[in-house]
């Protein structure tokens, strides 16, 4: 492993981690009126509705599947399916919700450039944003037909291996991937660097939807209704000119 590999995937993930979570908290603190989506709805509404919703589905699938996925270690689940097995369920299953995905980008993308209005109120960082995110689920579909010449699981345990050795600090996670392609390589650090720019970004509205989800747990409020003295002749009607 050259230096760069071991700065890209040994030290470059806790940078973007670390950035990330700060990077949110000090938002939420110091900017809570920028903690928003920016939405446009009233401009192509239609358009915005489809293309929305196919990208919310896919993300959300490939977000939970990639995190369960690599995390997972393989002892726990290695008596009911086999590597290879597990691999092709996430070629499938992460194939089908990449291609929703990358539909609903490519239809959010097209929108926020091809409409004056839209393009007049949107930021930099908006349009930045979705090329990103456009690449990284390009690159996901890409690395599809590369998964399937290890059908053994090889490459997903080695993947799956990195993470963990990331989350728990062990030493080592950048040789796992001596053997990986360059496009699994661009994949992992365009993921990572959208976890660097999402403090700055629109995307901090993914912490509120998680935390309404909070809202399922929370007990009813009760509500009683307070009796107030009121003095005598407070409600009394006033007389016409008698001032306000």
């Amino acid at each position: 492993m050259n230096a760069l590999d071991n700065f890209l995937f040994g030290l470059y993930p806790y940078i973007c981690l670390t950035i990330f979570l700060l990077g949110s908290l000090l938002r939420f603190d110091r900017d809570q009126y920028t903690w928003k989506s920016d939405s446009s709805q009233l401009l192509k509404t239609g358009q915005l509705r489809v293309g929305s919703n196919l990208f919310h589905v896919g993300v959300l699938f490939l977000f939970f599947g990639h995190f369960f996925g690599m995390l997972t270690p393989h002892f726990v689940y290695e008596n009911f399916i086999t590597a290879g097995s597990k691999q092709l369920m996430a070629m499938v299953s992460g194939g089908i919700a990449g291609t929703l995905g990358f539909i609903g980008v490519t239809i959010l993308l097209h929108r926020r450039l091809s409409e004056p209005r839209i393009r007049a109120t949107s930021k930099t960082s908006d349009i930045v944003l979705l090329v990103l995110l456009w690449l990284q689920l390009a690159l996901g579909l890409a690395t599809i037909p590369l998964s399937g010449q290890h059908m053994d699981g090889s490459m997903m345990m080695n993947l799956a291996g990195w993470a963990q050795h990331i989350v728990t600090f062990q030493a080592g996670a950048p040789e796992l991937l001596a053997e990986a392609g360059w496009i699994f390589k661009m994949h992992m650090f365009l993921g990572m660097s959208i976890f660097l720019i999402f403090p700055f970004t629109r995307l901090v509205h993914v912490w509120s939807g998680f935390g309404a989800a909070a809202y399922l747990a929370r007990p009813y409020q009760v509500v009683r209704a307070r009796r107030m003295n009121v003095p005598a002749g407070h409600n009394q009607p006033r007389r016409p000119g008698a001032g306000v």
